[in-house]
């Protein structure tokens, strides 16, 4: 049998115009005497993939134009003292947007943090208000990893309207909002979804039915190429660092696929890095917009 030809989805480029598009609409605030988008971010302990995507969101905040601010904490902060730094972003004016980076240290309890945000600055889009309001399918901030993987679909004009729709994973970040976005009345939506986990049995059985599967297990290498149809489009959302002695930082990411298996099976797959992950940044900064513009909740809503 033939291989077949896939394409690859570049979240690096896709971001990178978004990017320009969002510094063109900063400047335009600027011109006309508007505030500038500010964004915070709370960063908790010294965690190696934390502190590189809160560099990143830093970085990415830089070259937009955006206004922004770091409060690193250590990681014996109590839960008490954490709440009152989330409170005093929530009560600043200044700030539009902010987020409290994840995974937090054992002793603070993460559901108690992101209840605490007021969640008409949450441009994570975690706060129960928000997510609600996207099951629902009103104005809300839309989680960032999925909101990213809608655009990439939708960039690449992928087909998704009654397809079978097989997402591994079910975390609050990306599982769960992902299968809320893909069955909803809109393009990209209107799936059939299947949401697979640990529990899961007939996996395999489910996978090769699925006309689109987005991996988020956090499991390297999960994804096998006997586990995909011909033709199925898949979007890789781990990011697993793994040592390298050949890589100048000591490690490198791996993805939940197997992508040397899987790729010659696909109509379209993205990469780790440069698929998913350029996309997550770009759905903050696209969030923090929104805040700053107030352009989602109305200033009577509490």
């Amino acid at each position: 049998m033939e291989e077949q030809v896939y394409q690859l989805i570049d979240g690096k480029a896709v971001a990178a115009q978004a990017k320009k598009e969002l510094a063109a609409e900063v400047a335009n605030i600027k011109q006309a005497g508007g505030k500038i988008p500010h964004l915070a971010a709370i960063l908790v302990g010294h965690d190696g993939g934390s502190e590189t995507y809160v560099m990143n969101k830093v970085k990415s905040c830089e070259a937009i134009g955006f206004r922004s601010t770091l409060i690193r904490c250590q990681a014996d902060i109590t839960e008490e003292e954490l709440l009152r730094k989330v409170q005093q972003l929530n009560e600043d004016d200044d700030v539009d947007g902010f987020i409290v980076q994840l995974p937090l240290p054992k002793h603070i309890s993460s559901h108690k943090v992101i209840e605490a945000i007021d969640y008409r600055k949450d441009v994570d889009g975690f706060h129960p208000i928000n997510v609600g309001r996207m099951a629902l399918g009103l104005p809300c901030f839309k989680s960032a990893t999925p909101a990213g993987i809608v655009e990439l679909l939708r960039h690449y004009k992928i087909p998704t309207k009654g397809k079978h729709c097989v997402i591994l994973g079910r975390s609050n970040i990306v599982g769960k909002p992902m299968a809320t976005l893909m069955m909803q009345k809109d393009y990209p939506g209107d799936c059939t979804v299947t949401v697979c986990h640990s529990r899961s049995e007939n996996l395999k059985e489910m996978c090769l039915s699925a006309d689109i599967i987005i991996a988020a297990l956090g499991v390297p290498e999960f994804l096998k190429g006997d586990m995909v149809k011909d033709g199925a489009v898949v979007i890789d959302v781990g990011t697993t660092r793994v040592p390298s002695s050949v890589t100048k930082s000591g490690y490198r990411l791996m993805g939940d696929v197997a992508f040397n298996e899987v790729a010659p099976k696909c109509s379209y797959i993205t990469p780790v890095p440069g698929g998913v992950g350029p996309m997550t940044i770009i759905s903050l900064m696209r969030n923090t917009l929104l805040a700053s513009t107030k352009s989602l909740f109305s200033s009577a809503e509490k």
